[in-house]
């Protein structure tokens, strides 16, 4: 079996707990107007790749992976389901990696169940990305509905996965104290969130729209400071008690 992976990066530092190898996987099904990895979102593009070379080069670091292991991130790993099962699976029981999926959820669906179900049989933290609470305006951040979004979050807390939850914060689209208030009311209901992360909105994949042909949506976007996302945390913190 093989995947179609974007990229490799060996130090990840800001991909779930220690240090991380991580594996950018190809192809989303989202357009997030901050997208800073618009090169991921083509299926077809990237390069194949079996689980056994990719283990093969995370265990050639595993010195520098200290209190770390394996994120697949993206591009949306769940995109290809079964060979990220195959990737963690042989990650967990073969490497000993501790594994941590980032994702949005977006193709969580009841009919697949069962296949989730495996993949969490190896999935020690999912890093879990809720880009809008509103629905109407998360359709239009990321051309996609929450639902499925929202349904992989029960899930996840019905089957006590760890997940720590990231949040993008984006001056005129998601920087708005209301709906940070009501994001903060809806993780209050689940019951295996062990973070939380505001993630200040930057401009750095400019470039590669740029190299792509593509107009960047967000040219005019101001980049928030470090005190606008710590009184976001604190307003979804704040949801969070009403919705314990």
């Amino acid at each position: 079996m093989t995947g179609r992976i974007h990229s490799l990066e060996s130090f990840g530092t800001v991909d779930g707990p220690g240090i991380r190898f991580v594996v950018f996987f190809q192809g989303c099904p989202m357009r997030c107007l901050y997208c800073h990895n618009p090169d991921s979102w083509d299926p077809k593009g990237g390069s194949e790749m079996t689980a056994e070379e990719i283990l093969q080069q995370a265990d050639s670091v595993r010195e520098f992976l200290k209190n770390g292991g394996i994120t697949a991130t993206g591009g949306e790993p769940l995109m290809q389901l079964e060979f990220l099962t195959e990737l963690f699976r042989r990650a967990a029981e073969e490497y000993g990696f501790h594994t941590c999926l980032d994702t949005s959820g977006v193709t969580f669906c009841e009919k697949n169940k069962k296949k989730f179900d495996e993949l969490m049989k190896y999935t020690k933290l999912v890093m879990l990305d809720i880009k809008h609470i509103d629905p109407a305006l998360h359709k239009k951040l990321t051309s996609q509905k929450q639902d499925n979004i929202i349904a992989f979050a029960r899930y996840l807390s019905d089957n006590g996965i760890p997940v720590w939850i990231r949040h993008v914060l984006v001056p005129g689209i998601t920087q708005n104290d209301e709906h940070l208030y009501k994001l903060g009311q809806f993780i209050g209901t689940l019951r295996n969130v062990k973070a939380i992360d505001v993630l200040p909105y930057h401009n750095m994949g400019k470039p590669k729209y740029e190299k792509l042909g593509i107009e960047y949506p967000l040219k005019n976007t101001r980049i928030p400071s470090e005190d606008e996302a710590v009184h976001a945390r604190r307003v979804i913190l704040d949801g969070m008690k009403t919705g314990l």
